[in-house]
């Protein structure tokens, strides 16, 4: 069975990168948003034209994301969710909203002082974990019934 594990939220650390690399072997297809933040910030104005006020700028930038980002929770089976330490990332709990609305199988992945911010991400989540390597290890327990060593 292959998995379609889509990975949203924070882009300014390497975890997409290290489940990746983790799950390696394994048959996931791994999907996401643009996490080049400066090309999602101003897709909207370069495709569409420049915009004096920022709002009319990040609301046309933050449309055109949706469409990738539509698709690929659409077409997930697995939806995994990272809230880092940097930003408040409002994005990727409406993702997370979005994937548990569509019946998604939902991974949060947050450090343990966002709990009680994330209670209710939290609640709709099959899964809550702490590293990317518990999220590799839960796509590997799924596909192939493997227990961590």
């Amino acid at each position: 069975m292959t998995l379609k594990v889509y990975l949203s939220g924070e882009i300014h650390s390497d975890w997409r990168a290290q489940v990746m690399q983790g799950a390696a072997g394994l048959d996931v297809a791994f999907d996401g948003p643009v996490t080049d933040h400066a090309a999602s910030d101003d897709c909207g104005v370069a495709i569409l034209g420049t915009e004096d006020d920022k709002f009319w700028h990040d609301r046309k930038g933050a449309a055109i994301n949706a469409i990738r980002t539509r698709k690929g929770l659409a077409d997930a089976d697995v939806v995994v969710v990272r809230f880092g330490e940097k930003y408040k990332q409002w994005n990727a709990a409406f993702d997370a909203g979005q994937a548990a609305a569509l019946g998604k199988s939902l991974i949060v992945l947050q450090p343990g002082e966002h709990d009680h911010a994330l209670k209710e991400v939290d609640a709709a989540a099959l899964a809550v974990a702490r590293t990317p390597q518990q999220v590799v290890a839960i796509l590997r327990y799924v596909l192939t019934g493997e227990l961590p060593r």
